[in-house]
C-alpha cells in the first residue's frame, strides 16, 4: 500500500515494486498478465494456500485427500527436487512444482519396504505352518 502512494517515477517504488512482483511471480501467486502493483492488493488468501506443499501434493494426485497429503509430508514421504520436505506449509515455487514426488527412501517411492511389510514377508512361510498346527 505504501508503494502505491508513492509517485510512479519514485526510485523506491520502482525498485521495491519490481522486487515484490518478481517474488510473487516466482512463488506462483501472481500471474504473468497481472504484473502491476495494483493487482497485488487484489490477491486473496486462497492464492497463497494453493501454493502450499500440502495442497500441491493433493492436486498432483499423490494423496487421496488434503489430510492424507499432510500425513505423507509429515512422515517424510514427499520430496521437492532432491530435498525431502516434512513441512506441510512449505511454499512450492513454480520452478520446483514439477519436481514434487515421493522420496527415494520412501516405500511409496520404490524404497525399502516398511516395517510391517518386511515382517509379514519374513513370516509368510512361518504363518502358514503355524496355521496348520492350530487346525490339528
Amino acid at each position: 500500500r505504501v508503494l502505491l502512494t508513492l509517485d510512479e517515477k519514485n526510485p523506491t517504488r520502482l525498485f521495491e515494486g519490481a522486487a515484490l512482483l518478481r517474488r510473487l511471480k516466482r512463488m506462483g501467486v501472481l500471474d504473468d498478465d497481472k504484473q502491476e502493483l495494483d493487482h497485488v492488493l487484489g490477491l486473496k488468501i486462497n492464492d497463497y494456500l494453493e501454493r502450499r506443499l500440502q495442497t500441491q501434493v493433493f492436486k498432483l494426485g499423490l494423496a487421496k485427500s488434503i489430510h492424507h497429503s499432510r500425513v505423507l509430508i509429515r512422515q517424510r514421504h514427499i520430496r521437492v527436487g532432491k530435498q525431502m520436505v516434512n513441512v506441510p506449509s512449505f511454499m512450492v515455487r513454480t520452478a520446483s512444482q514439477g519436481h514434487t514426488d515421493f522420496a527415494i527412501t520412501s516405500p511409496l517411492g520404490g524404497g525399502r519396504a516398511g516395517r510391517v511389510k518386511r515382517r509379514s514377508l519374513k513370516n509368510k512361510g512361518g504363518d502358514a505352518a503355524a496355521g496348520a498346527e492350530d487346525e490339528e
